[in-house]
């Protein structure tokens, strides 16, 4: 892979700040494809960014079953015209478009920033290509990713804004730029001088009676299925399984009142909603999966660990303590740092990995998780996306040993995760990658809506402890969907 230097990103700043969804609604309300990747409501700091592919732009779907990727042009002038058909995985793709670039470009200490190029998601059922393990076909892509020539960039710090403009091999595109900030201040006040409205325009009204909803494994199913994890794990197959369910609901809310909706009733610093035609992602989660500069430094953030939070300081800092105090929670959470250091390894320059932080407490609004953060220096030849694909599926949601926890989940679970527990985010032009986990999450579709739940099992395990976690991860998910949960 030979090195390059990246494309060209022209800037232009907005006169004042915007708040991120007014400027969603605005610029990309309507979209069919489009995305947010979204740092929360009230955020002080980090960078938010969304945008749409523009006509012409590229949309990339991969398949695990049939071993290929599937591009196409956005507003071809012959829609029903076939895809072009390339055989190799995901990753291959976009090493083949990101060749390494030049890691001076960023210092070491500076985070991981968006500079145009790939956002989308990747499957869960991509795990069968990275590690070998079977797999299930998955009524979603098994990745689907956007072209993006152009992006806004919200700095929540510094509270502006900023247009990115891919420019030409020859530093051309000033006018392109010029003409774009103007269309975008000008649509920006038209939906500012506009009356209020109640819900975004266009979305039809919330269904007066609750949905139905299906669960794929009912509590006493799931009870026998965690006496299965920990049966495998007496017989020394795993340390530990992270056991997922899914919960199909048969609604079809418009996918930006509803992401509204969990945003703001779920905060986070790693939010984002992916429209993608008939598939829409949303999500709250509080988990980065990998970041990687384009200087070469990486970092991964694995959640294990949940407590609930409470409505009563006293009681909020119990059960706060209580999870950073429980010897099942710290022990599940080591497991999956020493797996993602092993994974982290295998692209990593000779002892550059480390933890940075160890068992740290992250209170969100419905829960609190046990955190760590692992952190490392690339390899000289090694890209982002080689560390992506070195450590996808994350450790968080597979268990340990990684592979033998695959074939046994494969086993129990009885269907695919799709898009749940997978990763999403960007890819950069300039090598910088930044994936969150695919968790706290709801995938609308034609038919209806899928919601993904789960945890770690472990020995010390106890089934209604864990089944009562599945729920509480999902309560505020189903909330969103017009489904009312018991609060207990």
């Amino acid at each position: 892979m030979k090195r390059q230097n990246p494309p060209t990103v022209l800037r232009s700043e907005l006169a004042e700040w915007v708040e991120p969804a007014a400027a969603f609604q605005a610029l990309h309300g309507g979209s069919a494809y489009a995305f947010w990747l979204d740092c929360g409501t009230d955020a002080a700091s980090g960078i938010s960014y969304m945008g749409a592919p523009e006509p012409g732009s590229r949309i990339v779907t991969a398949s695990v079953l049939s071993g290929t990727v599937e591009v196409r042009r956005l507003g071809s002038p012959e829609p029903s015209e076939p895809a072009d058909t390339i055989d190799g995985t995901v990753f291959d793709f976009l090493r083949n478009e990101l060749p390494l670039s030049d890691r001076g470009a960023t210092p070491d200490t500076e985070p991981a920033r968006f500079e145009l190029g790939w956002v989308g998601w990747l499957g869960y059922e991509l795990g069968a290509q990275t590690v070998g393990t079977p797999t299930h076909p998955s009524s979603s892509p098994d990745a689907a990713l956007l072209e993006i020539d152009r992006a806004l960039a919200f700095d929540h710090a510094t509270r502006t804004v900023t247009l990115l403009l891919r420019g030409g091999a020859d530093g051309s595109g000033a006018g392109a730029l010029q003409r774009w900030h103007s269309e975008v201040e000008h649509a920006l006040a038209a939906a500012a001088s506009a009356p209020p409205a109640g819900s975004p325009a266009g979305s039809p009204p919330r269904e007066a009676a609750a949905p139905a909803v299906r669960w794929r494994h009912g509590p006493d199913r799931y009870a026998e299925l965690i006496a299965e994890c920990q049966a495998a794990i007496h017989r020394g197959d795993a340390y530990q399984l992270c056991l997922t369910n899914e919960i199909s609901v048969d609604a079809h809310p418009e996918p930006l009142e509803a992401y509204l909706t969990l945003r703001a009733s779920s905060p986070t610093h790693h939010g984002g909603l992916l429209r993608f035609g008939e598939i829409s992602l949303l999500s709250a989660s509080p988990e980065q999966f990998l970041a990687v500069t384009a200087a070469g430094h990486v970092t991964t953030k694995p959640i294990k660990g949940t407590r609930k939070r409470a409505s009563g300081l006293a009681r909020d800092l119990e059960l706060r303590a209580e999870l950073e105090s429980s010897e099942k929670e710290r022990a599940e959470n080591l497991m999956i740092v020493d797996l993602m250091r092993n994974d982290i390894g295998k692209i990593a320059r000779l002892g550059s990995v480390g933890v940075s932080k160890l068992l740290t407490v992250e209170s969100y609004a419905h829960v609190h998780q046990l955190v760590s953060t692992i952190e490392a220096e690339l390899a000289e030849g090694l890209s982002g996306i080689d560390a992506v694909e070195a450590s996808f599926p994350a450790g968080s949601m597979t268990g340990a040993p990684k592979i033998s926890a695959m074939r046994i989940l494969d086993g129990l679970e009885a269907g695919p995760r799709g898009i749940y527990s997978g990763a999403f985010g960007y890819v950069g032009l300039d090598g910088a990658v930044d994936l969150a986990m695919v968790i706290r999450s709801i995938v609308l579709d034609a038919a209806g809506a899928r919601i993904g739940t789960g945890g770690g099992i472990t020995a010390l395990s106890i089934a209604a402890e864990e089944i009562e976690e599945t729920q509480i991860k999902a309560r505020a998910l189903l909330a969103v969907l017009g489904v009312a949960t018991p609060a207990g």
